[in-house]
């Protein structure tokens, strides 16, 4: 023994030993076994477009194009856009499949440099927007609208090579067929076949879900994810994270914002929620243009997280003014890793409608 141990004696010794071993102990790596950006709603307003290619495309690019070149930096291994990737709400397939194509080649480059883009319904896909006997707007989905979107995105739902390829994870349980039966307890009306999939990747589970189902718009999969999450629990996956459109709840930046998620049917709401927080998931949404996250259930106990990241350029839902919370008119987006040890951390960053400094405007971990 040294001669500056002898001069310590033997309970200093202890705590020295001891208070090493818990530095060594904290330092403990926790490798990132899987990384995932997510965000939606990049689609622009004719009225509102700000060039003209833009009016042509009816697509934010400046905005969009500026969040893709971010998220690229970051390298995660996929990007999951949560719907109103176009304008969409018309009868003119030529112009769908214009606003669809552009779109597509503005994420090819992360699909070139490591990160696979994972498409997500939204209601501008699925639904036509028209008027009723009375003049009254309704916005339905069709059957159309669903087989246009697998006509335009269908190849990447889901490549699980190509994805291997891209990502260097393999995609496992990915069946076309694992998705709510026509005339379910679900209540949608026809196929969801590349609509509502799921995978394991990374040791978690992915759902993607249609919050517009033909027959059942504005509702979440409630029966279908419990099954599939049981089914993925069972073959080991340890995390689960959920992808859709429509918020489960509404997030009410002011006083007087009217339900525009799920939570339009609260008894659905409720059901879809229940899964969610059974399973320790995250929720990831759009539609709502604007960044929130939210534990909705948190006041009787639950922990689950809500991410509404419909802020990818398209007309924020706050109008100027209209909220005191300046990340309400921001772009933004989420970065989530997921470590070995099992810890999700979420990263949301933005920047303001002048175009400014990129900030992180929360981190969430659990």
């Amino acid at each position: 023994m040294s001669t500056t141990l002898q001069r310590l004696g033997a309970s200093a010794v202890l705590a020295l030993v001891l208070a090493s071993a818990g530095q060594a102990h904290a330092a403990k790596p926790d490798p990132v076994v899987m990384s995932f950006a997510t965000v939606g709603d990049s689609r622009e307003d004719p009225g509102t477009a700000a060039t003209a290619q833009d009016k042509v495309y009816l697509q934010n690019t400046r905005a969009l194009s500026r969040i893709l070149r971010e998220i690229q930096a970051a390298k995660p291994k996929a990007l999951f856009f949560n719907g109103d990737m176009i304008m969409g709400y018309t009868a003119d397939r030529t112009a769908i499949a214009r606003e669809y194509a552009y779109w597509r080649g503005m994420v090819t480059g992360l699909m070139e440099n490591g990160t696979c883009v994972v498409p997500v319904s939204g209601n501008h896909e699925i639904q036509f927007k028209g008027k009723d006997a009375a003049g009254k707007t309704t916005k339905t989905a069709t059957v159309d609208n669903e087989n246009l979107w697998r006509e335009s995105m269908g190849d990447l739902i889901l490549d699980t090579a190509r994805w291997e390829a891209v990502t260097g994870i393999e995609a496992t349980a990915y069946d076309v067929n694992n998705t709510p039966p026509v005339d379910g307890p679900d209540g949608n009306r026809t196929s969801l076949a590349q609509l509502t999939y799921s995978f394991d990747a990374g040791g978690s589970h992915f759902a993607v879900i249609s919050t517009d189902p033909v027959g059942n718009d504005g509702h979440g999969p409630a029966h279908w994810l419990a099954e599939d999450f049981r089914q993925a629990k069972a073959r080991g996956a340890e995390r689960f994270f959920v992808f859709g459109h429509k918020p489960a709840y509404t997030y009410l930046y002011r006083a007087g914002v009217e339900p525009d998620g799920m939570d339009i049917y609260p008894d659905n709401a409720s059901a879809f929620w229940a899964v969610v927080e059974e399973y320790g998931a995250a929720y990831f949404s759009g539609h709502q243009h604007i960044f929130n996250a939210q534990q909705p259930t948190l006041a009787s106990g639950g922990k689950a997280w809500q991410v509404i990241v419909g802020s990818g350029g398209s007309p924020f839902t706050a109008k100027p003014g209209a909220s005191a919370n300046p990340q309400d008119r921001m772009y933004a987006w989420a970065q989530v890793t997921v470590h070995a040890s099992g810890r999700v951390h979420i990263d949301i960053y933005g920047f303001d409608d002048h175009y400014g400094k990129t900030q992180r405007l929360k981190t969430v971990e659990y």
